[in-house]
């Protein structure tokens, strides 16, 4: 029999305070990296309440769910990572989201697998760790001449 794909949703939160990006700092096998904090909507979950229970989750605050900037669509299996996860089909909702102004970055209660560290990026600085997606750095950088919400298509 064969195996029953299915295409998951995942609600992602863009949280940039005084040129500051909010990032999960994560270890796999090949070294850190970094994502946005957010995940999988569950069944009967809106993708605001999967947001916000997310970062719960991983960053450990409440976060208020914003507008809707940009959708991205991921098939593992036209990526670098095809060889480790060939049968990822993402398509990933990114809002822009605010935390409390005295918020400082630390772990949730369930971190997300291999997370280590939650932190602050400058903008600028987004080379320093490699950030996935990758398309989404120049975004990020200049969100305030862009329109929204747009679709990034299958990127990685």
């Amino acid at each position: 029999m064969e195996k029953k794909r299915k295409v998951r949703n995942s609600a992602k939160a863009v949280i940039i305070r005084d040129n500051k990006l909010l990032v999960l700092i994560k270890r796999d096998q090949d070294g850190l990296y970094a994502v946005l904090p957010g995940g999988g909507q569950r069944w009967g979950e809106t993708l605001p309440d999967a947001l916000m229970r997310e970062c719960q989750e991983e960053i450990g605050t409440l976060v208020k769910v914003r507008k809707l900037l940009f959708i991205r669509e991921y098939r593992s299996n036209q990526h670098e990572f095809a060889a480790v996860t060939p049968d990822v089909h993402q398509v990933e909702f990114y809002f822009k989201c605010k935390v409390s102004k005295d918020y400082e970055p630390s772990q949730g209660i369930h971190p997300d697998n291999g997370q280590e560290e939650v932190r602050w990026v400058a903008l600028d600085k987004l080379d320093s760790v490699p950030l996935y997606p990758h398309t989404i750095c120049s975004i990020l950088v200049d969100l305030k001449h862009s329109f929204y919400p747009f679709y990034l298509g299958d990127c990685n």
